[in-house]
């Protein structure tokens, strides 16, 4: 009998997924990561987040009424260190980060796994929304689009590396939301109709700019906003708490609507312009991680996201050196971020994915 090891959130879709696990005759047990509370303000009630104390509870609940081993692990520290500080250190250089993207990659996948492997599971089984195929030929693991494409977290997930996605299990990627929602009532789970976890969970209110304020207000100071020649039009209250694309709370009026184009750290200042501003064609992208190809040797022509809720676009990708490239699109992109990730499809699966470094127009 297989043995792995369930990612217990105390969410309706890690609940399943560990039903799931144990209908299909594996020997399962069931984790839950500790991550502490490193906001200031108590989390809302009627906004569950996943690695809390309720839902911690809630996974040993559904882990009992499983007949389940079940354990809760201290990961605050690492937590703090590579999710909290990178989440406030990007906003400070004037960077917009993907919390998320880390914690995959280095919580989920990374202390996750390497305990699952100390126990001797041979898989870690997790709520996520995609899949994982083998290439029958190549042998490469591969990660594709969920099914239910309104659902799908590929793009959180286009960081894992091959070893990763060879101990990764994701079954609810061949289902709809609403499918999992029958199952969790199939089998009577207590979370059945739990409501969906926040985004950010470890921002409480969803505010960064209020949950940055209240962890370093001594390192956001005011500054200048200014256009693209130089002149000032105002001030703006800390670089951190802007990212490019943005129009409301400006608090200038220029007799044109206005939007952040620029974040520079350096001098302290927010560079604005039009509409037409933010459209970039081309940018540069760093720390690649590959997963449907081994090498970047060449230009190839992918489906490109710029972020988690863009639909994407068509783009040529070529190699600058084995983890950076340049990344061409089509048409133009509005508000191309560097510090968030990127990633690039082939149809729906991913051929990897990166770090945004920097944009421009290939036209300046």
């Amino acid at each position: 009998m297989k043995k792995i090891l369930v990612a217990m959130s105390g969410g309706v879709d890690s609940s399943v997924t560990a039903a799931m696990m144990v209908d299909a005759g594996y020997d399962v047990t069931g984790i839950t990561m500790r991550l502490g509370s490193p906001d200031t303000i108590e989390v809302e009630l009627d906004r569950p987040n996943c690695c809390s104390l309720e839902g911690i509870e809630d996974a040993r609940r559904v882990a009992t009424q499983l007949g389940i081993p079940f354990y809760g692990v201290n990961y605050e520290d690492i937590f703090q260190e590579q999710i909290i500080d990178y989440f406030v250190t990007e906003y400070l250089v004037g960077r917009t980060p993907s919390p998320c993207m880390v914690c995959n990659r280095e919580l989920k996948f990374g202390k996750l796994l390497d305990l699952a492997k100390s126990l001797e599971c041979e898989a870690i089984a997790t709520g996520h929304y995609a899949r994982i195929e083998q290439h029958p030929k190549t042998g490469r693991y591969l990660l594709r689009k969920a099914l239910d494409v309104s659902k799908d977290q590929s793009y959180f997930l286009a960081g894992l590396t091959q070893e990763q996605l060879r101990c990764a299990m994701m079954p609810l990627g061949e289902y709809t939301k609403g499918q999992v929602r029958d199952l969790a009532r199939k089998y009577q789970l207590k979370t059945a109709e739990k409501i969906e976890s926040q985004e950010l969970c470890f921002v409480a209110d969803t505010n960064y700019r209020r949950f940055l304020q209240d962890r370093i207000p001594e390192k956001i100071e005011g500054g200048d906003i200014i256009d693209k020649e130089g002149k000032v039009l105002g001030k703006h209250q800390g670089v951190p708490f802007y990212t490019v694309g943005q129009r409301r709370g400006l608090g200038i009026a220029v007799g044109k609507p206005i939007y952040v184009t620029q974040l520079n750290a350096s001098d302290n200042t927010i560079t604005v312009g039009e509409q037409d501003d933010l459209l970039e064609d081309i940018m540069q992208v760093e720390r690649i991680n590959l997963i449907a190809i081994e090498k970047l040797t060449e230009p190839i022509r992918a489906h490109v996201k710029i972020r988690s809720r863009d639909d994407g676009g068509p783009a040529t990708i070529s190699p600058i050196s084995e983890t950076e490239a340049v990344v061409k699109f089509d048409e133009p992109r509005r508000a191309i971020t560097p510090g968030q990730a990127t990633v690039f499809y082939d149809g729906d699966y991913v051929l990897g994915g990166g770090w945004i470094l920097k944009a421009e127009n290939a036209t300046t």
